[in-house]
């Protein structure tokens, strides 16, 4: 579905324009176009590659989606492939742009399960003339920015979750809960490192050393966009090493409570065991045993089993076993 389609010169904007004359503004001077399309069917594409003059590869991957995030020259034009992220209802969902970037034109088309759009995007850079004379390359950067801006509450989303299962590892009944929740988590940093670790390596081509010949005026746009990755992958780690920290607590919490749990059953265990010896060597009915003809007999082993079960259970106690 056509978003919408723009025709800039020198900075500025010309208009609105049907797709039937992209091919006529791209070959005025100093001018590009910008599309961007959303869930684009096969035909548009065909028409957009027929128009723009795109790679048969791109178009095919665009077409078929579920790419990983990426960067592809082709001549003197770029394939770009980004994965965007939002928080819905405490899951991570993932969509996905690809943009075609050439020297008088950029084509967008996000498709998956993303709702937020670059209407946004759009009229910053039109408010920023000067930026747009840069052409299709500051347009690239815009849409990469904000891609990756939008990354940011989902990992300030990832800490405060981790922040809130970390106040419970120590309560009691909480672990087997707590470890469930912690993989959970886990699961989630590990979706959004797949999206910045290899968006990070491919943005890193678009500044030093040999870049595209229409990045070369904006690559410290691309550092800064190459910068936030960094940071964010910075935070992913430090997340997961936390995550894999608490997974540990939570298991040794574990080892601690069954420990105490086996602890509190050999005490007990102890303490039965001592009524039942005395209770076996009364009952083996020997023949010379004066007690059992002692009138107080009976009082006295109940006395000595409950004397001694006390005794062992004060010991137990003092020991913290029970």
């Amino acid at each position: 579905m056509l978003i919408n389609c723009v025709a800039y010169q020198d900075g500025k904007k010309l208009a609105d324009i049907p797709v039937e004359d992209i091919s006529e503004y791209v070959e005025k001077p100093e001018t590009f176009v910008w599309v961007a399309l959303r869930d684009a069917q096969p035909e548009e594409l065909a028409e957009m590659q027929e128009e723009f003059g795109l790679h048969e590869l791109a178009v095919e991957d665009a077409s078929r989606g579920h790419q990983r995030p990426k960067i592809e020259e082709y001549g003197d034009s770029l394939f770009v492939v980004v994965k965007t992220i939002e928080c819905r209802g405490g899951e991570v969902a993932v969509g996905e742009v690809d943009m075609f970037v050439g020297q008088n034109y950029v084509l967008s088309s996000r498709h998956g399960d993303n709702q937020q759009g670059f209407l946004g995007v759009r009229a910053r850079a039109e408010k920023e003339p000067h930026m747009l004379r840069l052409g299709p390359a500051f347009v690239l950067y815009a849409l990469m920015d904000a891609v990756v801006d939008r990354y940011f509450p989902v990992l300030d989303m990832l800490e405060t979750e981790l922040e809130k299962i970390e106040e419970l590892i120590f309560t009691q009944g909480q672990q087997r809960d707590n470890i469930q929740r912690l993989y959970e988590l886990k699961g989630k940093v590990t979706v959004v490192r797949h999206v910045v670790a290899p968006l990070m390596e491919a943005v890193g081509r678009l500044h030093g050393g040999r870049v595209p010949s229409m990045c070369q005026d904006t690559q410290e746009y691309f550092r800064d966009v190459h910068d936030h990755l960094h940071r964010i992958s910075a935070s992913l780690d430090g997340i997961r090493d936390t995550i894999a920290t608490a997974i540990q607590v939570n298991l040794s919490m574990v080892a601690i409570e069954e420990s105490e749990v086996n602890k509190r059953l050999a005490a007990w265990a102890a303490i039965f065991a001592i009524v039942t010896a005395f209770a076996g060597l009364w009952g083996m009915n020997f023949k010379y045993m004066p007690e059992l003809d002692w009138k107080f007999g009976y009082p006295m082993a109940i006395a000595i089993m409950v004397g001694v079960c006390l005794y062992l259970h004060r010991r137990f106690k003092k020991a913290g076993w029970l």
